[in-house]
């Protein structure tokens, strides 16, 4: 299949079918970002960190990883990745936020019906999270899946903050899902997935003999806000930032660096209170 820049259409990663159903469904899969080998060794330095840091891995991963290991600040800004971003949302694109999604074999942890839009306080829809597989990410393995054309229109949403389900609050949509419609979003290792910030989706358990592992990446137009009342921070990762609507926020000279490891706890605390603002608990 000719890519829309073969044919004309200027785009540089994405088929111009792709970004239809984009458009459409809210979703579009798999998308190759690196050789499966490549993403095992990503996985491997992964792992390594978890073995070397178990305790500051819990907080590090869970929330803007970019800012602290090197290697993830180059993931996010992979071309492969940001090619794709950019058919969709333009050249000047930043990472409003990273964090990982995993699943250890044979256990509980679930993510329910929920759009990603409902606490981040951002001024409009036109957000992409890139979900990255650094492992076999199947139906079995808890895979996501997704509504097809489920991402035009808010809902409600509540929060149940269930000790099994990986969301900050534990949050699922409020309004019935019909899940006959539901369609999975299976990845290899080193493709993605590219989800619109008010798609309805989930996952369910794994239960496989191995871990799933996902960087899920959120990529915003430059031209967006952070409406909460808060100061947040991003990064630029392609093109320019005209508008400076968010705090700059710097690459890490190496991993675990000082002065890295205390801005990214600034923003963890910042971001604590953007996301579970209105909540009667936070889950820490």
């Amino acid at each position: 299949m000719q890519t829309a820049t073969a044919t004309g259409g200027g785009l540089k990663r994405l088929t111009a079918e792709q970004v239809q159903r984009y458009r459409r469904d809210g979703a579009v899969w798999p998308i190759p970002v690196m050789p499966a080998q490549e993403a095992r060794a990503l996985r491997g330095k992964l792992e390594a960190f978890e073995q070397a840091h178990p305790e500051a891995a819990k907080t590090i991963l869970r929330h803007k990883p970019h800012l602290i290991l090197t290697w993830i600040a180059d993931l996010v800004r992979h071309p492969a990745i940001l090619d794709a971003v950019e058919d969709v949302l333009g050249p000047d694109v930043l990472c409003w936020s990273a964090n990982f999604f995993i699943k250890d074999a044979h256990t509980p942890n679930y993510v329910s019906w929920h759009q990603d839009s409902t606490y981040w306080g951002l001024s409009e829809p036109e957000v992409m999270t890139a979900w990255v597989a650094l492992s076999v990410s199947s139906i079995p393995s808890g895979c996501m899946r997704f509504i097809p054309g489920s991402h035009h229109d808010q809902v409600p949403h509540k929060d149940t903050f269930a000790d099994n389900n990986l969301l900050t609050r534990g949050q699922e949509i409020a309004v019935e899902v019909d899940e006959s419609k539901a369609q999975y979003m299976p990845l290899q290792p080193g493709e993605m997935s590219l989800h619109h910030v008010r798609l309805f989706h989930d996952s369910r358990p794994n239960e496989t003999d191995d871990r799933r592992i996902g960087l899920a990446i959120r990529y915003i137009p430059t031209r967006i806000k952070q409406i909460s009342g808060y100061v947040d921070g991003a990064t630029l990762v392609r093109g320019v930032d005209r508008f400076k609507n968010f705090e700059a926020e710097p690459r890490p000279a190496f991993d675990m660096a000082p002065d890295a490891l205390a801005f990214q706890q600034a923003s963890v605390e910042r971001s604590k209170t953007i996301l579970y603002r209105g909540a009667e608990k936070v889950r820490h």
